[in-house]
């Protein structure tokens, strides 16, 4: 009986061994999936890669899309279709008035956290980006008589523009976070049927005229817009209060000057919000320019799958400046634990970049960004802003006068 016993116990521990070596043996249906890469449309149209995981997810946002949808449109035949503009509250208002234009923004500002219906950004951006108010400022042939006086001047600008046109680099650059140009184009319901070449000529007149208007160049950024807006004019006014209005001086001019502060102003509000991260970070020598640069040029249309891209821009163009900075936050947050357990700097940014691109849920990240980060405003990011501009001024200077030195040096 002993023995038997005995007998029995041992092959109890050798079943619970056995088991306890399945999940190395016989990975689990979860770990298969996520490993298992599939192409799939996305929301656009546009076919994108990720795992069976990310499929379902983006089934789930194609549901909220409408819902959110119906709610707009309900709305909408409630109080009217503009009610959304009706959301000042001015001191000379009724009480009455008063109180209805609090509870539109407050409505207002929780719809468009939730997002905005692809049908109704081009109207609802223009109007509370700015952009509507922008244009009415100069006559209604602003943008014609612009692209018509510029058609055939040849500048610094022009020039760079039309050498990523001529290597059909836009159809790469411009449209990269999802498919080349050519393929975009294709899709009627999205381009009005577009060829490549009337589509990269009306990237072009967007892009050329507003260098006359000021000089910047911004591929990524112009194309996600007239892909949005539909209209080159509408575009053009989009990217006007991006570049005026919401984004730093000098971001994408030759010394990148802006991206340089937005990314120390970053680097400072990663110690505040996220200290464990940023100091494994600094032990690391991690650079966040390595992965920021591109999130601040690019506002993360080329990092983020379309649509949470478009969720992050829905509240960028009515909150301001703030969400870039809670955006970038929470994507390190999500990613606390896996970035404290890194070792090298490759690794840290093999975390993010894995993140980025399967990202297809924009709520879990907005989730993060405006619930976990913590409150911050617009106009204490532009006091940041001012403060570290002094010191990147005075870094760039001495970048040139060391380089100056070599060159003068090899003479």
């Amino acid at each position: 009986m002993m023995y038997g016993a005995s007998g029995t116990q041992s092959k109890r521990d050798m079943a619970i061994e056995y088991q306890a070596q399945i999940p190395i043996l016989r990975p689990s249906i979860h770990a298969r999936r996520a490993n298992m890469t599939v192409k799939f449309q996305d929301l656009y149209g546009f076919t994108v890669e990720g795992n069976v995981d990310d499929v379902n997810v983006l089934n789930e946002v194609r549901e909220k899309v409408r819902q959110q949808g119906r709610m707009w449109w309900a709305l909408e035949a409630n109080k009217g279709a503009n009610w959304y503009l009706e959301t000042h509250v001015s001191s000379t208002l009724k009480s009455s008035l008063k109180f209805s234009a609090l509870v539109n923004a407050i409505t207002l500002k929780r719809l468009i956290r939730k997002g905005i219906p692809p049908n109704l950004r081009p109207k609802v951006w223009f109007s509370l980006s700015g952009a509507a108010k922008k244009k009415s400022t100069v006559p209604d042939s602003y943008y014609n008589d612009l692209t018509s006086a510029v058609e055939d001047k040849v500048t610094s600008a022009t020039k760079q523009i039309d050498h990523v046109n001529g290597r059909k680099a836009v159809a790469m650059v411009a449209y990269a976070p999802w498919l080349p140009l050519s393929h975009l184009l294709e899709l009627s319901p999205v381009t009005h049927g577009w060829t490549l070449q009337e589509g990269i000529f009306a990237l072009r007149r967007v892009l050329v005229g507003y260098s006359f208007r000021d000089s910047a160049g911004l591929n990524y950024v112009a194309a996600l817009l007239l892909l949005v807006m539909k209209t080159e004019e509408d575009a053009f006014w989009m990217l006007a209060v991006l570049l005026e209005d919401v984004l730093v001086n000098d971001c994408y001019t030759t010394n990148l000057s802006g991206c340089h502060v937005e990314q120390r102003v970053f680097k400072d509000l990663l110690t505040k919000k996220c200290p464990r991260i940023a100091t494994h970070l600094e032990a690391l020598d991690f650079d966040v320019s390595l992965v920021c640069t591109e999130w601040f040029l690019c506002l993360f249309s080329k990092s983020l799958p379309s649509e949470t891209t478009l969720r992050v821009w829905d509240v960028l163009f009515y909150e301001g400046a703030k969400v870039l900075f809670n955006v970038a936050l929470a994507i390190f947050k999500m990613n606390e634990e896996k970035l404290l357990l890194t070792h090298h700097v490759g690794d840290v940014i093999n975390v993010v970049q894995r993140t980025t691109h399967h990202l297809f849920d924009p709520d879990e990240l907005l989730t993060v960004a405006f619930d976990k980060i913590g409150f911050m405003t617009t106009t204490n990011i532009s006091k940041q802003r001012k403060k570290q501009e002094p010191a990147v001024k005075a870094e760039l200077d001495q970048r040139i006068r060391r380089l100056n030195s070599v060159n003068g040096a090899d003479k």
